[in-house]
């Protein structure tokens, strides 16, 4: 789920931040920079590892800064596809099931991805596995947010961040998720916490199982 990204990056350090030494300097300006950042076809930036390499330090004519080409290594959110993670329901939509881990929020499990047969339930704004029982009856289990779910990421997409202007000027609003997680929960395991880990879960599974060995 979290990967070192190998990273490098021309830093401006300040005269202000020159009580500082430079590697203090360095590690604060690109924490300022990054953290909480997405960078394309990288992931999102958490917070620096370590710091590789650090170049020589040039002043330019007219600029009181030093410009310091550093190599480092950072801590990044990028799962790999067909991994297996835990989050909670956000919120649902026609569009699917919106999961957040806390610290990101853009990942979509989308209708054809969730268990079958499912149905959109306008009243309580939650998407409803009707779970097939073997008196041929269907059982309404609800995903509403705030459940831990667990879902396999099946594939990302990363959009250009659109530049934004100084204070006070019309700029493009930005509505398009940088980083953005398609997930899946359309196999036995997967779902709701609470639908595998009940008293019966073992025999709901080997129910599952059957029905699509049958199938």
């Amino acid at each position: 789920m979290f990967v070192l990204a190998e990273m490098k990056d021309v830093i401006r350090v300040t005269p202000d931040n020159f009580h500082q030494s430079l590697t203090d300097s360095i590690t604060t300006l690109l924490n300022r920079k990054l953290a909480n950042k997405v960078v394309l076809n990288v992931g999102l930036c958490i917070a620096l590892f370590d710091i590789t390499e650090i170049g020589h330090s040039y002043i330019f004519p007219g600029d009181g800064s030093s410009h310091t080409e550093v190599k480092f290594r950072y801590i990044v959110f990028r799962p790999i596809i067909e991994e297996i993670i835990i989050g909670k329901i956000r919120s649902c939509s026609r569009e699917g099931v919106h999961v957040t881990l806390g610290f990101f929020d853009d990942i979509l499990i989308p209708v054809n991805a969730l268990q079958h047969p499912s149905r959109f339930d306008e009243t309580d704004q939650a998407w409803v596995w009707e779970y097939p029982k073997e008196d041929g009856e269907k059982h309404d289990l609800f995903m509403d947010s705030g459940e831990p779910i667990r879902f396999r990421v099946t594939s990302e997409t990363f959009e250009e961040s659109l530049p934004t202007g100084p204070p006070g000027t019309e700029c493009p609003v930005q509505t398009v998720a940088p980083y953005r997680l398609i997930a899946g929960i359309n196999e036995p395991g997967l779902g709701l916490l609470t639908w595998w880990e009940a008293p019966d879960a073992e025999e709901d599974v080997e129910d599952i199982d059957e029905q699509e060995n049958d199938e």
